[in-house]
């Protein structure tokens, strides 16, 4: 059976994730996944691509030493900030109104509704995708997408979501990767696929809202009836957290950020003894120090969380489906990782809570990283691109993988050397509730730079080792020519994707149904009232916090 390869890059605010996977027919297999820190990239988006390129260079040359193979070509995820949700609708009056409607049609009616939609602004605008939410003919109305199909009628009519984004913000990603000789194969607008990676199928059905904890952005997704219905982001998340800790310590970021990722917790009432611990922070020229106690360190955490929390609760108030969330709320990204956080979402609002990392649709060679909710994304572009059988990111077959190493499959930050170091207490079992358990997680290996070699003496090398082998892929530069007057402002790759898309679920993200996923549910489970305690006393601050950050140009 014939091999291929896709890649996979994520650009995060905070980390730069590069994954391959080894396709084979239905079979996956996660061959490389890292993470480095990232430059040059804020809330989401690439704010200076010199900066980005540098970090991802040498990102993808190591992977290229360590799998043998040349990267030609990669599938990239879009900003997650800045991002707008409209609804469009558009109709067509059928030639044979009593031959039964086909997927095609459906298919010719989004692009129509893509194609006419009316930008502010062409040039600074871009359409990053859209959602069918239901089809209505004369003789029905607000019909799924699955049901549509094979009725008869004279007239069709589509009523779709459009999310539009920032031109440059789309622009400086493709100048990355053509300053680098390599083609993007497809963009997606993330938070779909990343929902298809973790959620079950029972509870996109069923109502869920998916709660991803970004270092720059957090956001909050909603599926109900297997439709993505409902998007909204802020630009806060994990490194708002970290550096609040930093300024309340008067401490590095690096050092904040250590802190966060050993000793942060939420809910520092629930503490217990190890509330009482002090971490004491030794500097070599002053042997005085600092101590900060462990419980003020999750004082501060509980502060931001919770302002973070209390803005997405509101956008899932005022989505209209804040009452159909049956499966509650999901919640994955790296924010995860601070000790009860499921506990403290659920304490705020009132839902089920539970955490999302990839479904097992691949298999990954003990690289633990891939599996966890840091790396929802990046496995979700794979899910969503393993169905286009044309799609091979290797400009030659690649040969056998080497086993992977243990060691650096653990690392998950690198990490600057500093003259400061921390004396720490031994790290407890975080608080459990009854019925919610919370998995533990080991603090991340640290590493320093006596393990990293020179970004240019790794770029050198692999020029050496790979430049006479391979020769770079022509990038066409008529990609990035300004849109010209009346033409569709479309993400280029987006619009290309939509051929391969899920016609049942009314998606144009590019990804499909999983031929091994569960049966459908047989029955929906009894339908209950519910409301959001924290409703009753949330504040006016919020509303014009939404007002002010719609209202923001960019």
């Amino acid at each position: 059976m014939e091999e291929r390869y896709i890649a996979s890059v994520d650009l995060g605010t905070s980390k730069i994730a590069v994954g391959i996977a080894r396709i084979q027919g239905q079979n996956v297999q996660v061959v490389y996944y890292r993470e480095t820190p990232s430059k040059g990239i804020r809330n989401s988006y690439v704010l200076n691509p010199k900066k980005v390129e540098d970090v991802l260079r040498v990102a993808i040359t190591n992977a290229q030493q360590e799998l043998k193979i040349k990267i030609s070509e990669v599938i990239v995820g879009l900003p997650r900030y800045y991002v707008r949700q409209e609804v469009k609708s558009a109709s067509t009056e059928r030639e044979n109104e009593d031959s039964p409607i086909l997927e095609q049609e459906l298919r010719d009616l989004k692009n129509e509704a893509l194609q006419t939609y009316p930008l502010k602004d062409s040039k600074t605008e871009v359409i990053y995708g859209a959602v069918a939410q239901s089809f209505s003919t004369e003789d029905c109305l607000n019909e799924l997408e699955s049901d549509i199909v094979g009725m008869t009628a004279g007239t069709l009519e589509g009523n779709f979501k459009v999310f539009v984004g920032n031109r440059r913000h789309s622009t400086n990603i493709d100048s990355i990767f053509n300053s680098m000789g390599i083609s993007i194969a497809k963009k997606y607008f993330t938070p779909g696929i990343t929902a298809k990676a973790v959620l079950k199928e029972e509870q996109m059905e069923n109502g869920v809202a998916l709660i991803d904890l970004g270092a720059g952005v957090s956001s909050v997704t909603i599926f109900e009836g297997r439709i993505m219905r409902f998007y909204s982001a802020i630009p806060f998340g994990g490194n708002s957290v970290t550096n609040d800790i930093k300024s309340e310590c008067g401490i590095s970021f690096e050092l904040a950020e250590n802190i966060k990722k050993g000793y942060g917790a939420c809910m520092h009432d629930k503490l217990s003894s190890f509330g009482n611990k002090t971490l004491k922070i030794i500097d070599d020229n002053d042997n005085t120090g600092i101590q900060v106690g462990v419980k003020y360190i999750s004082q501060i955490i509980d502060a931001r969380m919770k302002e973070i929390l209390d803005a997405l609760l509101y956008a899932i108030q005022n989505s209209g489906y804040a009452d159909k969330l049956r499966s509650g709320i999901v919640v994955t990204g790296g924010g995860v990782d601070l000790v009860n956080i499921v506990n403290f979402i659920k304490a705020e609002s009132g839902c089920i809570v539970a955490i999302g990392t990839p479904k097992p649709f691949f298999t990954c060679d003990d690289n633990a990283l891939a599996r966890g909710a840091s790396a929802a994304t990046t496995m979700g572009m794979i899910y969503a691109a393993k169905m286009d059988k044309s799609l091979n990111c290797t400009s030659k077959p690649p040969v056998q993988p080497r086993t992977p190493d243990p060691v650096r499959a653990a690392e998950t930050v690198r990490e600057t050397v500093t003259k400061r170091k921390i004396v720490m207490p031994p790290m407890p079992e975080p608080v459990r509730e009854t019925g919610h358990p919370e998995p533990v997680r080991e603090p991340a290996r640290q590493t320093g730079p006596a393990g990293q070699q020179e970004p240019l003496r790794q770029e050198e090398q692999a020029r050496q080792e790979f430049g006479k082998e391979y020769t770079l892929p022509h990038i066409d530069q008529e990609e990035f020519a300004e849109p010209q007057e009346g033409m569709p402002s479309i993400e280029t790759s987006v619009a290309a994707a939509q051929e391969y898309a899920n016609v049942q679920h009314g998606n144009l993200f590019g990804y499909s149904e999983d031929e091994h996923s569960g049966e459908k549910s047989q029955k929906k489970k009894e339908k209950k009232k519910r409301s959001f305690k924290w409703f009753e006393r949330m504040s006016d601050t919020v509303g014009s916090l939404f007002d002010d950050m719609d209202n923001e140009e960019v």
